[in-house]
């Protein structure tokens, strides 16, 4: 019996052309050594980060504070590998 389906891709297309820079957003509370946990998971995955590149952004009240770290994407799984290590920090509230 054949399935329908049988046309479509195996393996997802990527949107994104590889390599190119890409930001990505972490958010968590406004503490000593934020910004430098962050960029310390961003050079593990990208050896040629740039932390001069890094913006920050306070929340209203102060008590938060997003970081964008722009990271040279190789690959996708290089992507979910940041995403997996920025997500699991004990001081990461989420990321986009």
């Amino acid at each position: 019996m054949s399935d329908n389906n049988d046309h479509i891709a195996t393996r997802q297309e990527s949107l994104i052309e590889y390599p190119s820079l890409f930001p990505i957003k972490v958010a968590g509370a406004n503490v000593d050594g934020f910004v430098h946990a962050m960029t310390e998971i961003a050079e593990r995955f990208d050896p040629a980060f740039d932390a001069s590149t890094v913006q920050l952004r306070n929340s209203k009240a102060g008590n938060y504070l997003s970081v964008t770290l722009t990271v040279t994407a190789t690959s996708r799984e290089q992507l979910d590998d940041i995403y997996r290590a920025l997500t699991s920090h004990p001081m990461t509230k989420w990321v986009i």
